[in-house]
């Protein structure tokens, strides 16, 4: 084994396991990347380590510099790891409706998180898109009264690059190409992004689709924010879209852990419930995109 010198090049090349208990008499393989290994449990992240480096290496993000976010408390996470390690003093902005277990672990990890108040009709837990409007405006005016480099994660070519340079091609060495579908829950879109990309340049014929919650007030915390109509995302490698409902992506994120030993959050259960649609007679390959630890203090886990 290799002796890394810190935790930021821990990031990636997560295992790749196959849901044989989950997906038992559909027919096909269910393959799933798991993210919530990474050190900041989550596959955020990737794009925390690449949104970074590319800011370093293009000088938009000075030595020392602050970096500000918003966040739903993954991206945060893995800024927070990122930023810890290069010495950039960094800012999380959060809404109040995502889950406190976020929040702590940012702060514990060096990053100074500022909470921003939801909606007068929003509920915590499902944190809307006009929600995510009151935390941009915050990140925007911290920033600004900073000087702070924004990491921009709807926006950076980073985010992209993270999954089309990484994720995307671990998948297909450890499927040995072998992959049929994708599907992803849109947050920013990076990760679907990245991967649709890499694996159409490798197969065109692999079928790309975004997983999204049913209707604006879900309890999938993470996405499904319609913010800025992700603009990272390339239409052309949309194959098309499953809507997946607050009880489905838990009835599966209970399954993951109960009968694949996998402890996982509620986008990853709507990741697990969209594949089982896919399944029969295809190989599908989705992401756990973190860990169920995250939600201790949600319905989730009741």
């Amino acid at each position: 084994m290799t002796i890394l010198p810190s935790a930021v090049e821990a990031i990636g090349e997560t295992p790749l396991v196959e849901l044989s208990r989950i997906a038992k008499g559909l027919g096909g393989r269910l393959l799933a990347k798991l993210e919530y290994l990474n050190p900041g449990h989550s596959k955020k992240d990737r794009i925390a380590r690449q949104i970074v480096e590319d800011a370093e290496e293009d000088g938009n993000l000075r030595p020392g510099q602050t970096v500000v976010e918003l966040t739903s408390g993954n991206t945060g996470t893995g800024l927070a790891i990122v930023c810890a390690v290069k010495h950039y003093p960094f800012v999380a902005v959060m809404s109040k409706g995502n889950s406190p277990e976020r929040a702590r672990m940012m702060r514990a990890l060096g990053a100074e998180v500022v909470l921003v108040d939801q909606l007068p009709d929003s509920e915590p837990g499902q944190v809307s898109g006009g929600d995510l409007e009151l935390v941009e405006q915050t990140a925007q005016q911290i920033a600004r009264e900073r000087g702070a480099f924004r990491a921009d994660q709807f926006r950076h070519r980073g985010n992209f690059r993270a999954h089309y340079l990484h994720t995307g091609p671990e998948i297909l060495r450890q499927a040995g190409g072998r992959i049929d579908a994708f599907c992803d829950f849109a947050g920013t879109g990076g990760t679907f992004a990245g991967c649709a990309a890499a694996f159409k340049e490798n197969n065109p014929a692999i079928q790309c689709f975004i997983v999204e919650p049913a209707g604006p007030r879900h309890r999938i915390q993470g996405g499904g924010y319609s913010m800025a109509e992700l603009p990272l995302v390339n239409r052309d490698h949309v194959d098309g879209s499953i809507t997946i409902g607050d009880e489905e992506a838990i009835l599966a994120a209970r399954r993951l852990a109960r009968e694949e030993g996998i402890f996982a959050g509620f986008s990853s259960g709507a990741n697990v419930a969209a594949s089982l649609r896919l399944l029969p007679g295809r190989t599908v390959v989705t992401l756990i995109n973190d860990s169920g630890m995250k939600y201790l203090s949600t319905d989730l886990w009741e």
